[in-house]
């Protein structure tokens, strides 16, 4: 392991706002945290935001920055990558976010009935040969389900085109709502959507910038399941 991996792991213990589960000991149980965000952590009302599968967070904390009115949750399992995230919200003492570690298999020991009002899936691994670890995948929605509000979105943007198309196919298949798709947003799509959705979207991840250096195509979508 590298220095700079062990300094940020260790760095990461004297973050307040990164827990660190352990994937053995949620196996079987849940967190204490789970359906009470708002009032043992957040200390307030505010709807929940979750980043699955987050990388350094960039979404979690611009979005926090953004929407103050909001609280978000960014979750990932490598720590090194969280180190990022949770060192930026802890030097400019932002409250309304904070980052989990731990598998997003095991999501449900985190989050309880209608406790969370939106997700973000940015950049997700499309996994080409496992279908069933896709984050859009029913194996997935059925974990959300658990824990979503009856007015809840999720918002899937990638690079991916098998990603997105397999999306859409789910969102047909199952008879979820379809809010918004767009092939590229940085195309003339952009100028078609409203204020808000511009806002979300200009927000670009470290792998986001990768990818459109390589001159690939960002894709969007929102549904509701």
């Amino acid at each position: 392991m590298g220095k700079n991996k062990i300094k940020r792991f260790a760095e990461n213990e004297t973050f307040s706002c990164l827990i660190q589960a352990s994937s053995a000991d949620y196996l079987t149980r849940n967190h204490p945290l789970k359906g009470n965000w708002h009032r043992d952590y957040f200390k307030n009302n505010k709807p929940l935001v979750l980043e699955l599968g987050c990388g350094k967070g960039e979404y979690t904390v611009e979005q926090a920055k953004i929407y103050p009115d909001k609280n978000f949750i960014g979750i990932d399992i490598k720590g090194a990558r969280l180190w990022k995230g949770a060192k930026t919200i802890n030097e400019q003492n932002i409250i309304n976010a904070c980052f989990i570690r731990t598998r997003i298999d095991l999501i449900n020991a985190f989050f309880d009935t209608g406790e969370v009002s939106e997700i973000w899936l940015t950049f997700s691994d499309p996994q080409p040969n496992k279908e069933r670890k896709r984050l859009t995948s029913p194996l997935f929605i059925k974990r959300y389900r658990l824990f979503l509000n009856p007015n809840h979105v999720i918002h899937v943007k990638t690079d991916s085109e098998l990603f997105y198309e397999y999306t859409l196919e789910q969102i047909q298949i199952n008879n979820y709502r379809l809010h918004l798709c767009s092939k590229d947003i940085y195309d003339k799509d952009f100028d078609k959507f409203d204020r808000e959705t511009q806002i979300q979207l200009s927000i670009k991840t470290h792998y986001e910038n990768i990818w459109l250096s390589q001159g690939k195509k960002i894709k969007y979508i929102r549904f509701s399941v």
